[in-house]
Parts: structure tokens; C-alpha cells; sequence
């Protein structure tokens, strides 16, 4: 078989299109890369979707906590810690016996059973909590001068957040933000591990990966072309984010711009 016909065959495999069965023996350096690329399509998927919803939730929680008299600062401050203060792996564990639970109730939580929901909620969750606390620090970071100028200016209420918090905010959390973006994807993978089953035996990178190192014996080749995926999705988040780090600091002069420095999180 040529590889051509293997990236036609297995490319698009964890989406449910092309062969079903697996290669069984074998195995060509051509078919690694094309499904392992193939599972890398769902870590994509749970590190794109994760990241947008929990943006927004991370706003909404930061704001919660940093002001002093919102009756949800004590919701936000225990959703932080209760998402940052345990593992992500057990926040897997727990979610899918919970929606498992909830399944036998109603057959409503069916789709929560299930990795491309169930899992995706857990990061959602995750993510959320860790870039508000780092939101919230750019809260109380935010210049009294920019406040100030905003209140003469007569700005109040949503004018002053949304014209000078808020970019403001996003200016000084964004390389921190970068590295939680860049961990996220990387936490992807821990989704094999989790209880939430993959579908029809069409799972993620390293479910791949692991398929290969199981058959052959040999964990030196698949394991390296995963780490190479996750390499290049690294380069693709540090790229798009630091176009957007510059057009948030474009009104700077050049010498107090920001760059990004990006930095592995080896424990979190």
C-alpha cells in the first residue's frame, strides 16, 4: 500500500470516515504519521473548543472575584480553587461517574457519557478556573492612572470595562494567558486515560500512539511522532498568539512592548 493511499484511507479515521479496521501488522512509518495525525484532529478539537467557552467563563469569574461587593466573589473564588486545588485526571474521574449517574436518570445525559462532550466540559471547567485566577491578576494589576483618566472622562459601568478594564486586562494577562493555552492543548492527551470511552475505537493522538507501541513493542517511533504533533500545534498557539499580544500592545511604543516568552509546564 502506498502512502498516499494510507493518508486516504486512515486521514480522516477518528472522524469516522475511511477504513475502519486498524492496520494489524506490518507497520510503515507512513501509517503512524497519518493516524496519529488523524487523533491529533480531536486534541484540536478539545483544546479549540475548551479554550473559546472557557475564555469567556474566565472573564465572567475574574470580574466575580475581583469585585468587592459581587455576591458571586465567594462562588468565584471556591470554583477557582476547587478546579486549580485538584488533578485534572480526577476531575475526569469524577465527572464521567457523575454524568454516568445522571444517565440512569434521565436519558438526557447520554451525549455527557461520552469523551467529545463529557471531556470537553472537564476542560472547559479547568481551563476556566486557571485563566481567571490569571485574569484576576491582571485585574488588580490594571494602572490606577488608566482608572482614573476613565472616571474623568465620565466612563462608568460597562463604557469603563469595556474601553479600558477589559484591554487593559488582556494586555497584561496575555503571555501568561499563552502558556495556559499551550498547557491546555497538551492536557488534551489525558483524555485517553479518562473514563469517557472513545467512539467506535475512533480515539485521539494517543490512542494511536499507544495502539502502535502495543503492537510492535516499540515506543520509539510513535511516541516521538506525537510529541512532533503536539510540537507543531505548540509553534501554531505561540504564532496566532503573539499576533494577537501585538495588536493588543500596538498603541505602546516599541521598547514597552511585551513579547510572549512561553515557558513548558512541567508540573502544574
Amino acid at each position: 500500500m502506498s502512502c498516499w493511499q494510507t493518508v486516504q484511507d486512515y486521514a480522516f479515521r477518528s472522524l469516522g470516515f475511511g477504513e475502519r479496521l486498524l492496520p494489524r501488522s506490518d507497520f510503515t512509518l507512513c501509517e503512524h504519521f497519518v493516524l496519529i495525525g488523524s487523533g491529533v484532529i480531536w486534541n484540536v478539537y478539545f483544546g479549540i473548543m475548551a479554550l473559546s467557552l472557557g475564555f469567556f467563563l474566565a472573564t465572567a469569574v475574574a470580574v466575580a472575584k475581583a469585585s468587592p461587593t459581587s455576591r458571586w466573589r465567594p462562588v468565584a473564588e471556591w470554583f477557582i480553587f476547587l478546579f486549580r486545588g485538584s488533578p485534572l485526571f480526577i476531575q475526569f474521574f469524577f465527572a464521567y461517574f457523575l454524568f454516568l449517574n445522571l444517565k440512569g436518570v434521565h436519558p438526557y445525559f447520554d451525549p455527557f457519557t461520552a469523551a467529545w462532550l463529557g471531556a470537553l466540559i472537564v476542560l472547559f471547567l479547568n481551563t476556566a478556573a486557571y485563566s481567571a485566577e490569571i485574569f484576576f491578576g491582571a485585574l488588580l494589576s490594571i494602572p490606577k492612572g488608566d482608572l482614573e483618566a476613565a472616571d474623568a472622562y465620565g466612563m462608568s459601568g460597562w463604557s469603563r470595562f469595556r474601553r479600558i478594564v477589559w484591554p487593559t486586562m488582556l494586555r497584561l494577562a496575555w503571555p501568561a494567558y499563552t502558556n495556559e493555552a499551550i498547557f491546555l492543548f497538551h492536557a488534551t492527551t489525558l483524555v485517553f486515560f479518562s473514563g469517557f470511552p472513545a467512539w467506535q475505537q475512533r480515539g485521539d493522538a494517543l490512542y494511536y500512539a499507544s495502539y502502535f507501541a502495543d503492537k510492535t513493542f516499540n515506543p520509539f517511533v510513535p511516541y516521538p511522532i506525537l510529541a512532533f504533533y503536539f510540537i507543531l500545534l505548540t509553534l501554531v498557539i505561540i504564532v496566532l498568539f503573539g499576533m494577537v499580544n501585538r495588536r493588543l500592545n500596538r498603541h505602546l511604543p516599541q521598547a514597552a512592548r511585551t513579547g510572549l516568552r512561553p515557558r513548558i509546564n512541567l508540573i502544574r
